[in-house]
């Protein structure tokens, strides 16, 4: 595991692959990281303590949107769509924040069919 100190907090790189990319932050109250974006990526947040704002500056039109996330929620940002993370509770906020490309979940090619092994 990759730690790594930031000025909003901390981040672990829990896995890093060719699609996957997977980090516990832990964000400071108070704190946000910088406006940004990623260019093949998506990337998501998952709240386990504390709450977070995710801005994000859509590109398709001039407006700017805010999701609250409380723990146990979950959203996603788009690849070129510039955002930030914003620690909005008065606790240490811990998210998992995970990075991944789009896959095609309807990629399975079936050979036969499963089921109960005859005796």
């Amino acid at each position: 595991m990759k730690k790594a100190g930031k000025i909003w907090g901390e981040t672990v790189q829990i896995v890093a692959n060719s699609s996957l990319e997977l980090h516990r932050i832990e964000i400071h109250p108070g704190t946000q990281c910088s406006i940004h974006k990623h260019r093949y990526k998506w990337n998501g947040f998952y709240v386990e303590k504390g709450s977070v704002m995710i801005r994000v500056w859509k590109n398709d039109y001039d407006l700017v949107d805010e999701t609250i996330l409380y723990e146990g929620d979950y959203t996603e940002v788009k690849p070129g769509d510039d955002h930030q993370f914003v620690a909005i509770s008065k606790e240490m906020a811990v998210v998992f924040e995970v990075y991944f490309a789009n896959f095609q979940h309807d990629d399975i090619d079936r050979k036969s069919v499963g089921g109960v092994i005859a005796p």
